[in-house]
């Protein structure tokens, strides 16, 4: 659940990459959308633009997926080289870009050089005649490479919550320039890329009096229901151009919640929400789930086929320091309950979900194992019937409901003797950190971790919930408002930064807040356990 109202200071490879990449974010910036009603900037010529931006997404060693979307029926085209300047370019030809997927299309990138600065351009061109081409635009990312190499990258999530949308007087969602100038190899974001159930208003008066002002579409003024309202709340979001310079400069490792969704939402349920015609979870959530595959570059969601095939949960692995774990916790789970069960295979994963995260956690030789959850542990999170949301349903005691697919696997890290691992949320909208030690707990079979919580980026923040103490949290840092859907205007917006040092190891999370402050900062050594 997300609730709603009602219910490494950069060093010198850093700034060298920021020199390179000066160009091209210019050259992405001026591809600026036009005004409500105006025409777009290629219509007179006839050829197709790209006035969406680019993205890449799910990079690995050897290169990772390019996206974009076209104003019209289109080529795709990517060129890569090593310098900005495109001298001996290596061509990749990509889909055709149609109304089957909204003028969407995602191209994969094979055979790059590891460990190097990947300059990338998108061409669209006229799929009747090749030589009308519209405007090139231009991203860049950096593939992993197979030897120990710092690694930086930031977490987040919820955009465009509670009815605070892009507020041009802000600046939109500037946040997105904040995480881009600490020059992350890849932001990942733990869901709610949209709220399809949060329409935006034009405007809200705050409490102070002040008047908060949104950009306004369409398919943001109701809820979405048909695909194309669920794939208007995608393009909303790159109305907004700090996102857009974002995705040029920063690939994303991105899941889902609910939000994508229905508030809470859960498979096989029926919606009581009289703004709905559509009241069948499952038949939302196939059109939320192909709309975001059509506007993600996600290496398991091949969504442009017709019945959208694919999956969110994969592991993105990062050289041999990070091995990223990516969860979906909405799409498997069984339906929200009172969380008493004393036997429940399915939980929160899914059995077949929880089997492979189990065998690949075993697998992975990387110093660090990152599981990058949709929702926390240890934070008692209730839906408007006071059902478990979550995974911890306030019983301090043994493990019950959902929670049993959790000690599960926490048995099983301990068991297989598997270090390094860390737990990254975002969905309940304030920042915190947790520490679990089994001296503490009702359950003990579990070797000590850490779980870190930020966000809201473009949403209302929400006051600190309960803790859990079946797996004995030890809740060290939180920074929360006081009161339910506090404007972004009104509190700060949080992200999380995570840096990896070459040389020792070292893991550092520090837990940040919009506007350049360090809330909280915690360094793990590696191969230590009950840190």
């Amino acid at each position: 659940m997300t609730p709603v109202p009602d219910h490494h200071s950069a060093g010198a490879s850093g700034v060298a990459r920021r020199r390179l990449l000066t160009g091209s974010l210019a050259a992405t910036a001026a591809l600026a959308l036009p005004a409500a009603g105006a025409a777009p900037a290629f219509a007179r010529s006839g050829r197709p633009a790209a006035r969406w931006g680019v993205q890449a997404g799910d990079v690995g060693a050897d290169g990772g997926l390019v996206w974009v979307r076209s104003d019209r029926p289109a080529r795709m085209v990517v060129e890569t080289s090593a310098t900005e300047s495109f001298r001996h370019p290596r061509r990749f030809r990509g889909p055709l870009l149609g109304p089957g997927t909204d003028f969407t299309g995602t191209t994969r990138l094979r055979g790059l050089p590891s460990g190097q600065q990947i300059h990338y351009r998108v061409l669209l061109a006229d799929p009747d005649d090749p030589r009308r081409g519209g405007e090139p635009v231009t991203g860049t990312f950096r593939t992993t490479s197979p030897h120990r190499r710092d690694v930086r990258f930031t977490w987040s999530g919820d955009i465009a919550g509670q009815g605070w949308g892009i507020n041009p007087e802000r600046g939109g969602y500037r946040v997105f320039d904040e995480m881009a100038a600490l020059d992350p190899d890849f932001f990942l974001c733990s869901g709610d890329t949209i709220y399809a159930d949060n329409p935006v208003e034009p405007q809200v008066t705050l409490p102070d009096g002040r008047v908060w002002r949104n950009t306004t579409t369409e398919e943001k003024a109701k809820v979405a229901e048909t695909l194309d309202e669920f794939r208007g709340n995608f393009r909303y979001n790159l109305l907004d151009a700090p996102l857009r310079r974002f995705n040029a400069r920063v690939p994303w490792i991105v899941q889902w919640d609910d939000h994508e969704v229905h508030n809470n939402w859960y498979p096989g349920q029926l919606l009581d929400d009289d703004r709905y015609t559509e009241k069948r979870a499952d038949v939302l959530a196939a059109r939320a789930l192909r709309a975001f595959g059509e506007y993600f570059p996600v290496s398991t969601l091949p969504a442009r086929t017709a019945d959208g095939a694919g999956r969110v949960y994969r592991v993105l692995r990062h050289g041999p320091l990070l091995d990223v774990f990516v969860l979906d916790m909405r799409s498997h789970r069984r339906p929200n309950s009172p969380g008493r069960e004393a036997d429940d295979t399915v939980g929160i994963l899914g059995a077949e979900q929880l089997a492979w995260l189990k065998r690949e956690l075993s697998r992975s030789r990387a110093v660090w194992k990152v599981i990058a959850s949709d929702m926390p542990l240890g934070l008692v999170v209730l839906d408007a019937d006071k059902h478990v949301e979550a995974v911890a349903q306030g019983d301090p005691g043994a493990p019950l409901g959902r929670e049993l697919q959790i000690a599960e696997l926490l048995r099983h890290i301990k068991n297989r003797r598997i270090t390094g691992t860390l737990w990254l949320t975002a969905d309940v909208h304030y920042t915190s950190a947790q520490h679990y030690r089994p001296e503490r707990a009702a359950f003990r079979d579990f070797a000590p971790f850490w779980e870190f919580v930020s966000g809201p980026l473009a949403a209302g923040g929400f006051p600190a919930v309960g803790l859990d103490a079946t797996f004995g949290p030890d809740q060290v840092f939180v920074q929360a408002p006081d009161r339910a859907n506090v404007s972004p205007a009104e509190s700060p917006q949080y992200f999380g930064a995570v840096d990896i040092d070459a040389g020792s190891g070292e893991l550092t999370v520090r837990l940040r807040a919009e506007g350049g402050r360090t809330l909280f900062r915690k360094t793990l050594q590696p191969g230590l356990v009950g840190q």
